[in-house]
């Protein structure tokens, strides 16, 4: 019987892009070191809340309004889940901005 070696895998999420593919690249330079497997990062389509809101507080004047966008950026790294390797992404400095959601699979 061929024993298969656990998966993990990482969702990431935040309205920052820039930092989201800082903690991709980490991710993947962690894979690299220890010699796992890496697929990823796979992105997933991007999130946008929007949320319309009037201008002026009382109902006086024109109907004018603001519209403001929130994007929601989110990727997929799968990764084998070796000691090592999810040793080192527990030690992973993540900012404030970015989600992270570990599953082993």
């Amino acid at each position: 019987m061929i024993h298969m070696a656990q998966q993990a895998r990482i969702r990431l999420a935040s309205t920052d892009l820039e930092k989201l593919e800082q903690m991709c690249k980490e991710i993947k330079m962690i894979g690299d070191k220890t010699g796992v497997r890496v697929r990823g990062p796979i992105p997933l389509p991007t999130k946008r809340l929007h949320v319309v809101t009037r201008k002026a507080p009382s109902g006086q004047g024109s109907h004018t309004f603001d519209k403001w966008e929130m994007r929601i950026h989110r990727r997929i790294i799968d990764i084998a889940a070796d000691d090592r390797a999810m040793k080192q992404l527990m030690r992973l400095k993540i900012p404030d901005e970015v989600v992270i959601e570990v599953i082993l699979q």
